[in-house]
């Protein structure tokens, strides 16, 4: 019969053919046979079986082995002994170099039919041992999976006791070594299967036997841990962690987190390999185990190795988002590894390139696991920017991108950002500062934030940006009578010659700070820079002249010169004077009071009040009031029962009504000859002249703008507007002696070099009983003109010159200022939020060209200074910016409000010989050079950020060079984007180890 079967399968006839004899052949020898038969029958069978070269010929093989054990079962179980068992084990199947890869199949198949028969007992002792020698020789998928089927199905066969937990510990490292080498889809299902099939077999042993759980973790753990291997072990290692019970998790991850044996090198390792578990398709609870694990991590303050993973990894688990298969616990992932990383904005930051192709990519999938994605993300985006706010030129295509996505409100957004921070001290984190491989692009140099310091930082940068207030404190001789100068000259050098990328302010911050102040919490950064000028100013007042280098100028009259050299630097730079006067309505009676200012608080008019410029009103506008006289009521009665707040002002009795200079943005100038003024307009860059009619009409519509805007210069002039005391507010008049109705007007005297004005944004609100922000946005001009009432001779002089058409006769001279920095607060309370600042260097570019006989060049003369680059300085982070983002930053964030504005006057008659003196002070010493001391302490300090930045490269490296080489992870975004026709798809080497791990699977 043997030879028959043989000679059928060695036929040249076709397979139908052959079926038909085979099926006689079977039929036959369904019926009783001698033993001699039997066995030739079985030896062809097997043959087949093992060695066929068609799957056609391993059918039939097959088959009849199946057709022998049950209709000759005693024969089938005298060939299928234990001794041929072993040797098909142990030798293989076949010529040598051809061993037969169906051995597990055909012993599955057999064991079948011997279940019952007395050796049964000894070949499960032999399978016992021959699975775990196998294992232990690192079989791949294919072989595995056969195992696996093998011991589902027959569960005697597993290893006991100590081979168990061996034969587990064995077996996930044969997963870890696991790799899909094709592409094929095909082929990578098959992998998936083969993976599927031996995970199921642990789980079903864990299932059956517990104890031998955590042993196999422990396996798990030293494999994805280890720092010797070429190869990162196979991302299909994740399908071991799903079959652990989550009662376990938090057990096993406590133990691995508090275990000293482990390094630091080791457990980053681990957890990198972990989060790359998340491009694993058919993994169940991965997530939760990473998140469980850097949770762990932050519980025992492991704070090192979560900044290095996070920043290292966060990019490629965000670009998982773009495949549904993996997108839910890669969400989970990024969610978590964003709300943890709060101390820092370099995590976000990564991420925002990818942000609007990603949101692109979701919008056009257009599913539910799409939309569900977008709206996370944008709770996630927006939780994000209130964190980290400052960056408005970052976020500006972001906020594009996610604009029509739903914005989560504030307690939402807090609710987010308190869920999983690292840690609730807030100076556990101080020491890990962003990395800063190098300077700012800019050369500019940031400051540390020391724990809500960004109130102080956006401060001393907008200081530091005053360039002549910067050249007189690094000019200024070292004395111990001011040690707070002292302190700020040697912020200052470092700000200016240091190598670093960011400082840190700390010793300045103790030194300058408030104590009303509460450590660790935000404060008002207006409050502060008063309470430091102040003290800047007292400190100088009462110690001796440090710097009179001003003294040797001759340009000043020596009655001015001896006036300036008794002023203190902060008097020099930021000092204004004020002077206000108060008419009582019913004697008509004038006071008046001059007070010396460095910074003026503008309040916000009530929003039913709106600020237009009529230039035929009977009435004076708003906008046209600037320092004025007040006149004589014509029927006083009548004019206290109306007690406006805010009432017409009118000339004190006596003094002849003067022509109104208003508050403008922009000065007009009138060429020589011609009567018809020009306006100077700015559309973004551009600038451009354009002839008006009427220049109050032109100034109105150029500062006012919309009905509902409100503008620098419409803050001031509300501040300069007359004010009505009456009913409690009335005004005591020493000539009536006795409360009287009056009015109050206040007129500048003297304008500082540095005008800053603080915008009173903060309320307290008398419904709520809360603080609250006044989130309006102001538009803030570039160049600003102030109203500041002259003694009479100097406007004698300075209205000589016809040219000088700022000047009026009258005794008012409009003085030019022009921006300089503004600190903006991103936020709705003054007790929270975040400042920063724009800057830009303002310096006496004039001041050479100016002509000595005082007369002012032209506004379109000097170009408004429209190119001078604008800074962006966000605590460490310094970066380019334009005006163009100072003007815009409330229209895209409406938390970010411009608070505190620094303009610098431009020079003219009155104020010449002081710009002179200081523009000849920089000529002639040129940069300010720091002291030999302060000299040597910024050289020694650059040594030692070198020495640092060479440490820290070094430690960067070892801990790099112990990651496995992963392709790159932004090829998920290409392939996106080159391929968006494709519904799928797998990446290479689906399986192995590394990012690229399954990384184009989509399903």
């Amino acid at each position: 019969m043997d030879k028959i079967l043989e000679a059928v399968m060695m036929s040249s006839y076709p397979n139908n053919v052959k079926q038909g004899l085979v099926r006689r052949v079977i039929e036959a020898i369904k019926q009783p046979m001698d033993s001699e038969q039997c066995w030739s029958m079985l030896e062809l069978s097997t043959k087949l079986y093992l060695m066929g070269d068609t799957k056609f010929k391993r059918e039939i093989g097959k088959e009849v082995l199946e057709v022998y054990g049950h209709y000759h079962p005693e024969e089938f179980e005298e060939f299928f002994n234990v001794r041929f068992l072993l040797s098909l084990l142990q030798e293989g199947y076949g010529p040598m170099g051809k061993r037969s890869p169906y051995v597990l199949d055909y012993i599955h198949l057999g064991l079948q039919f011997v279940l019952e028969s007395p050796s049964a007992s000894d070949i499960f002792s032999l399978l016992r041992i021959e699975v775990l020698r196998k294992v232990c020789e690192r079989p791949g998928p294919k072989q595995c999976a056969r195992i696996s089927k093998l011991l589902s199905q027959h569960p005697q066969c597993v290893p006991t006791g100590k081979h168990q937990i061996l034969f587990c510990q064995q077996l996930i490292r044969c997963i870890g070594q696991f790799q899909c080498i094709s592409e094929g889809e095909d082929d990578i299902m098959e992998f998936l299967d083969h993976v599927n099939k031996v995970s199921g077999l642990l789980q079903k042993i864990w299932r059956a036997q517990t104890s031998s759980i955590l042993p196999s973790l422990k396996e798990l753990f030293t494999i994805i841990s280890s720092t010797e291997e070429q190869e990162a072990p196979s991302n299909a290692l994740a399908s071991v962690v799903q079959y652990v019970p989550l009662e376990l998790m938090d057990g096993v991850i406590r133990n691995l987190t508090n275990d000293d044996s482990i390094t630091d090198v080791q457990m980053m390792t681990a957890i990198s390999r972990m989060i790359d578990w998340v491009s694993w398709p058919l993994g169940k609870n991965i997530d939760k185990w990473i998140i469980a694990l850097l949770k762990g991590l932050a519980a025992v303050k492991k704070f090192s190795i979560l900044i290095e993973v996070t920043l290292l990894k966060i990019e490629k688990v965000f670009s998982k988002l773009l495949y549904p298969i993996v997108r839910e616990g890669a969400l989970s992932v990024l969610l978590y590894m964003l709300l943890s990383f709060q101390h820092s904005h370099e995590a976000f930051h990564l991420l925002l390139p990818h942000i609007p192709r990603l949101v692109a990519s979701l919008n056009k999938e257009d599913s539910n696991s799409a939309t569900s994605c977008l709206e996370q993300l944008a709770e996630l985006i927006h939780s994000m920017f209130f964190r980290f706010s400052g960056f408005p030129d970052l976020y500006e295509p972001v906020m594009e991108a996610v604009k029509a996505l739903p914005i989560p409100n504030e307690d939402r957004i807090k609710h987010l950002l308190g869920q999983n921070a690292w840690t609730s001290q807030k100076n556990e984190l101080a020491c890990f500062y962003p990395r800063l491989a190098s300077k700012s692009d800019t050369g500019k140099i940031g400051l540390i934030n020391l724990g809500n310091t960004c109130y102080m930082n956006s401060i001393i940068q907008a200081l530091f940006m005053a360039s002549d207030f910067r050249h007189s404190v690094l000019n200024l001789t070292e004395s111990n009578s001011q040690p707070l100068m002292t302190k700020l000259q040697w912020l200052f050098a470092f700000l200016e010659h240091s190598q670093r990328p960011a400082i840190s302010p700390e010793g300045f911050l103790s030194a300058s700070w408030p104590p009303w102040f509460s450590p660790g919490a935000q404060q008002d950064c207006s409050e502060y820079l008063k309470y430091l000028l102040d003290r800047l100013h007292e400190e100088e007042k009462t110690g001796k002249r440090i710097y009179q280098k001003l003294k040797e100028s001759n340009l000043m009259p020596q009655a001015e010169e001896r006036h300036y050299l008794n002023k203190t630097l902060i008097e020099k730079m930021f000092g204004g004077k004020m002077m206000t006067k108060i008419r009582c309505l019913k004697c008509l009676n004038v006071s008046s009071r001059e007070e010396a200012f460095t910074d003026l608080s503008l309040a916000f008019p009530p929003s039913n009040r709106h600020v237009r410029r009529q230039s035929h009103a009977a009435v004076l506008p708003v906008e046209e009031i600037g320092p004025q006289i007040i006149e004589p009521p014509i029927k006083p009665q009548s004019q206290v029962t109306e007690s406006p707040r805010r009432q017409r002002k009118h000339p004190v009795s006596g003094e002849p009504p003067i022509q109104l200079l208003p508050i403008e943005t922009v000065g007009f100038q009138e060429a020589e000859g011609q009567e018809t003024p020009f306006i100077l307009r700015s559309d973004r860059d551009h600038v451009s002249l354009e002839k008006v009619k009427d220049p109050l009409l032109a100034f109105g519509e150029q500062t006012c703008g919309s009905e509902d805007s409100r503008s620098v210069p419409d803050l001031i002039n509300y501040f300069l507007s007359p004010e009505v005391l009456t009913s409690e507010n009335k005004y005591h008049c020493e000539k009536c002696a006795s409360l009287q109705d009056a009015e109050k007007v206040a007129e500048l005297t003297e304008g500082p070099h540095y005008l800053v004005l603080t915008l009173l944004r903060f309320s307290f609100d008398l419904r709520t009983m809360k603080r609250k922000k006044i989130l309006d946005n102001v538009s803030i001009p570039l160049v600003l003109k102030l109203p500041v009432l002259v003694a009479s001779e100097d406007s004698g002089e300075v209205c000589q010159n016809r040219n000088d058409r700022a000047a009026s006769c009258n005794g008012f001279v409009s003085v030019v200022y022009d921006l300089c920095s503004v600190v903006v607060h991103s936020g709705v309370s003054s007790e929270s939020g975040h400042y920063y600042c724009y800057a830009r260097e303002c310096t006496s570019t004039s001041a050479s060209s100016q002509p000595r006989d005082g007369a002012q060049k032209s506004t379109s003369d000097k170009q408004l200074d429209f190119e001078i680059q604008w800074y962006l300085f966000n605590d460490t982070r310094v970066s380019f910016s334009s005006f163009e983002s100072v003007s815009n930053v409330t229209s895209f964030f409406p938390k970010d409000t411009a608070y505190v504005l620094f303009y610098r006057q431009r020079p003219c008659k009155q104020s010449w010989a002081v710009h002179e003196a200081i523009s000849d002070a920089v000529r002639l010493h040129g940069e300010p050079s720091p002291s030999k001391d302060l000299m040597e302490a910024i050289s020694k300090d650059n040594i030692l950020y070198l020495q640092e930045q060479e440490k820290e490269a070094r430690n960067r490296a070892a801990y790099i060079s112990s990651l496995p080489k992963s392709p790159l992870w932004w090829r998920d975004f290409d392939r996106d984007k080159d391929d968006e026709g494709s519904s799928g798809g797998c990446g290479p080497a689906a399986g192995g180890g590394g990012s690229g791990s399954f990384h184009g699977l989509v399903f």
